[in-house]
């Protein structure tokens, strides 16, 4: 019976393999390059989250938009065969301006309404995308108020800090603004995400794609210290940077993240979020 992973790569890829090795990374699995007997690099991923999802998610950025993201070869529920892309997750100004640049180009690919043809997955996490006229809304009812349920449920966050994060979702309407027109977002844009090589982003990994205001991805951009003033200011040549983001908005959208980083590491996010919620002013 050829179940080793070895095996199912060459009946997937009609190829045989030479050898494997492990990766970092892999939230949701174990990631592995894999190089083929006739020279060819590929990288496995298996897990037991759905990789049709992530698989559906890179074509469609493929398809929809000239983000360089690694081709698919094979995608089955525990097993995807991704393009071998060389390079690293260090982050230099030079990159950080590259990576502006592709999300600003990506930010112009827009829809009607927020959402995704399908949902999808945020790592581990179910992320629920269906169609709304509202963002406002859309944030609210698809991600702060569900994160905060998953957080209270399943982690530790506390009484105190879930009725303040309640009373942030009640008054949004108050704090964050509409977009102009829905932008596609990466959504899970940070630099073990990103693979760099001579200064430029060679390819874009593991996305958590919807359309959304990109002021969302921007947030992400800057609470994981990916960019920093080298990619704002980059960002600001090709699209605007509405007043009050970095006021207030970017810390109403960093709730989110925080969020699923209390579900799923527990207790060490909370005073970050004590702070985030404290600067908000709830």
């Amino acid at each position: 019976m050829r179940d080793t992973l070895e095996a199912r790569i060459e009946d997937a890829l009609d190829a045989t393999v030479e050898t494997t090795e492990p990766l970092d990374g892999g939230m949701i699995g174990s990631v592995y390059r894999v190089s083929l007997a006739d020279g060819r690099q590929r990288v496995a991923k298996v897990s037991d989250v759905a990789l049709t999802i992530e698989a559906f998610m890179l074509r469609y950025l493929d398809d929809w938009s000239d983000l360089p993201v690694p081709a698919v070869y094979y995608a089955s529920e525990d097993l995807l065969v991704l393009e071998y892309v060389e390079g690293t997750s260090e982050i230099t100004p030079a990159v950080e301006r590259d990576l502006a640049d592709h999300l600003a180009n990506l930010h112009d690919v827009s829809a009607d309404r927020v959402g995704f043809p399908r949902d999808t997955l945020d790592g581990p996490l179910p992320q629920p995308n269906p169609w709304s006229d509202s963002w406002i809304e859309f944030y609210r009812e698809q991600r702060l108020e569900p994160a905060i349920d998953g957080a209270r449920e399943h982690g530790p966050l506390t009484d105190d800090l879930a009725d303040r994060l309640r009373a942030v979702a009640t008054d949004l309407r108050a704090l964050l603004e509409e977009p102009e027109t829905p932008a596609l977002i990466h959504g899970d844009v940070w630099r073990t995400n990103l693979l760099a090589r001579e200064g430029r982003v060679v390819a874009f990994l593991d996305p958590a794609t919807y359309y959304a205001h990109p002021e969302m991805e921007l947030a992400y951009v800057d609470w994981t210290d990916t960019g920093g003033d080298a990619f704002f200011d980059r960002y600001r040549d090709q699209r605007e940077i509405a007043d009050g983001f970095l006021e207030t908005r970017l810390d109403v959208y960093t709730l989110y993240p925080l969020l699923v980083h209390v579900r799923l590491f527990g207790e060490e996010y909370l005073d970050e979020l004590d702070r985030t919620l404290e600067r908000i002013g709830y």
